[in-house]
Order: C-alpha cells, then structure tokens, then sequence
C-alpha cells in the first residue's frame, strides 16, 4: 500500500487556500482580455485600480531603441547586486534628480524590482515574526513582500481622515505601544500611495529622528519621486544628512516613474555595510536581467534624453490629473487632493448603505459589476474607515478613464 503525501508543502498549500494577491487584481486579470474598446467594446472594461503610467510608453520604447550596441557580456554573470558600471551611473542620475546629495554606487544593490527589494531588505533586517510599522492608507502590496516569504507582521499605524490622514509622533507611539508583536523597523512610502501627497522636509525629520530613538530600522519607498506635479518639491530622506546611517535605507525603481514595472528593475540605498553584503548573499534569486541592466544605464546616463523624459512625465501627470479631477467635479464625485503619483482618493462614504467593511465591498461589487470598472477598495489599502477608493487615472487612455468616471457617475446615482 503506497502512502499518500501532501502534493504540496503547507507553505505551497497556504497560497492556494489564502492567496495574497487581493481580490481587486484577480478581477483586473480575469477582465483584462475583454478591455474597453470604443468600436469593438464600448461597454468593455476598464481598470482604473493599477499604478502605472503608460502615458510615456512609446517614447521610452523610442529611447530604448537607441541603446542597440548590446555586447555580448550582458549574457554573462555579473555582480548579484547589479553591474558595477550601471550602479555608478544610476548613482550620478539618482543623486541629481532627486537624492539631492552624490551618493556612492557602492551604497546601491541592484534587483528585480522594488517588491524584491523590500523582501530581501526586510528578511536581512528582520526576523521572522518581528514586526514593521506602516502608516495607512498604504500600498496594498506591503502585505505580501513582507509577510508571504519573510513571515513578518504589519502593525499598521492608522492616520484618520477627521486629521486629513496625517502622520503624527503621537500615532506612531500608539501604534508601537499597542504593538503585540516587537517591532523591528517602519516602512513609508514618499510620497504617499494612495494619497498621492508629498511630505515636507520637518515631517520626513521626525519621522527619521523617531525611528532612530525607538532604535528602529527607517525604510523610505522613494518609488514616486520623479512622478511629482504639484507646487509642493519632493524631498527625499537622502537629503537630510550628509550619511543616511547604519538602520535608514531608500528603495526606488523603474516602474512607477519610467512606467517600465515589466523590465523589473529596483534600487535599495543603504548606508549599512553588512546590510548591503547581507542582500548580495540573497540577489542571486532575484536578479535583474544584465540586458535590462544595460538598456537602463544607457538611458540614465543619457542626460538630454532622460531629463527631457522626466520633464514630460510630470507636464503629463499634471495635465492628466487636471483632466480627471474635472470630470469628478462635473459629477459631484468627492475625491482627495493629490500632488505626486497617478491616482487619486474617492471619497464615496457617501454612498455606503452603513459605514462598514462590507457596504464598501458591495458598493465596489456594484461598481465593477454595473459600470464594469475596477477601483482599488480602501480596505485593501488598509485605510483606517469605509468608503474611501483609490482612483488610478494613468493606465488606461484619456478617453478610456473620462468614460470610467461617467459610468461611475451613473452607479452612483443609481442609473447604471
């Protein structure tokens, strides 16, 4: 008689039972092959719950086809950490457009994306069980880089909307307190995803100089930085002392400012040397492409053509999001203010049938069902009160989002 194993590891079980990815993006991907058309499918779907920006996709791509002299050593092993050339030159392009100071490209690792790069970091800073402060709203996808793989715990730090959702010493001493779990460092994203707002120059200090007095590890995600229009500049954390230390650490990458999320490029900064040799003991697993790593120091050491790139995305954004927020006010659709990104905050409280969890689930049911339009939930990036939604306007055509937002309207006013 043959003995029945388990076909898969409990671990391999547990992401069938309970996947981590949220319910918004299996939708997105179970619709996505029946997308909006305005001939072939004027009722087809459209998403508006992905951060990306594909506005700039055909001049990437025509500034990408530049770069062809490809040699043949990118096919080769490198440096796990990122070729040593395209770090320096990433280090020169960083360090003028938004780090404000030089940095070393010994102080950077190179890896397949910033969620790889949030994994690593995390798992060589932490252990298993340990947690990590995160200010909410916040990136949905927090939840899987860090507590999938490194079996770390979220303790999220709820700023309130009563407060126009600011972060305050007060809140993150709350949430330490009441911690049941010890913490081991904070995460924060600048600028905001989902608020789309940028932090001043006094707010990132406190955060920074709170973290060091609680002894805890201060990871800033910088992956917005050049996707900023408002009045307000950004200001990375780089900028505040001439060294960033043994426990404060950046991450940026490629795909939310370039729009390239598919070439799978992220940056971790570090001041920490054992932290740096530490990932370099893990990148294999999660290396970038030598050919990507190539085509991207081209471009970033390509000034005319990268600073004229940036100059368009953020006239882009700006005009996009101008476009978007006056289609909102044409339909009384409530919304947040924003100044960096490519999304927004709907504020639908409004049209919940009861301030809860699962009035917001049916009213985004509603939504993605009569209006076939996929918003992000607030529940999913874990905002502290019902009836918030993130809004992403860059995905998609002009003319695709202003047909989402009618719709909207029309579910909203119950005419769908």
């Amino acid at each position: 008689m043959k003995l029945s194993m388990p076909l898969l590891s409990r671990r391999g079980q547990q992401l069938i039972d309970a996947p981590p990815r949220p319910r918004y993006l299996f939708e997105h991907f179970v619709r996505a092959d029946r997308s909006w058309d305005p001939e072939l499918r004027p009722d087809g779907y459209i998403s508006l719950c992905l951060a990306e920006n594909k506005r700039m996709a055909d001049r990437l791509i025509d500034c990408l086809d530049r770069y062809r002299d490809v040699p043949g050593d990118v096919l080769g092993y490198d440096d796990m950490i990122g070729n040593l050339e395209f770090r320096r030159n990433l280090a020169a392009f960083m360090s003028r457009s938004f780090l404000g100071r030089d940095i070393d490209a010994d102080h950077i690792a190179i890896l397949a994306g910033a969620g790889s790069v949030l994994e690593i970091l995390f798992y060589v800073i932490a252990n298993p069980g340990e947690g990590v402060l995160i200010p909410t709203p916040s990136y949905a996808g927090f939840w899987p880089d860090l507590e999938v793989r490194d079996g770390l715990t979220i303790v999220p730090v709820a700023c309130r909307s009563r407060d126009n959702f600011r972060l305050t010493p007060a809140l993150l001493d709350e949430a330490m307190a009441s911690a049941k779990v010890p913490v081991k460092a904070l995460l924060l994203t600048t600028p905001e995803n989902p608020l789309g707002r940028v932090y001043t120059r006094d707010e990132l200090r406190m955060i920074l100089e709170w973290s060091e007095d609680n002894g805890l590890h201060a990871v800033f995600d910088e992956i917005y930085a050049l996707s900023v229009f408002g009045e307000r500049p950004f200001v990375s954390v780089a900028s505040l002392r001439p060294q960033l230390g043994d426990r404060a650490h950046i991450v940026w990458g490629f795909s939310k400012d370039f729009g390239a999320s598919g070439l799978r490029c992220g940056v971790l900064i570090s001041g920490s040397d054992d932290t740096l040799r530490a990932v370099r003991e893990l990148a294999y697993w999660s290396g970038c492409s030598g050919h990507t790593q190539y085509l991207l120091s081209r471009l970033v050491s390509d000034r005319d053509a990268v600073d004229d790139y940036i100059g368009r995305i953020r006239a882009g954004l700006k005009e996009a999001y101008d476009r978007v927020t006056q289609h909102l006010d044409a339909l009384a659709i409530a919304y947040l203010p924003a100044e960096a990104g490519f999304f927004l905050i709907c504020d639908l409280r409004a049209h919940l049938a009861a301030p809860t969890w699962e009035a917001e689930r049916r009213l985004w049911h509603r939504i993605l069902d009569e209006a076939n339009v996929n918003l992000t939930p607030g529940e999913a990036c874990r905002i502290a009160e019902p009836g918030f939604f993130r809004l992403c306007y860059a995905a998609e055509p002009e003319a695709a989002v202003q047909v989402a937002i009618e719709r909207l309207g029309r579910v909203l006013r119950g005419r769908a």
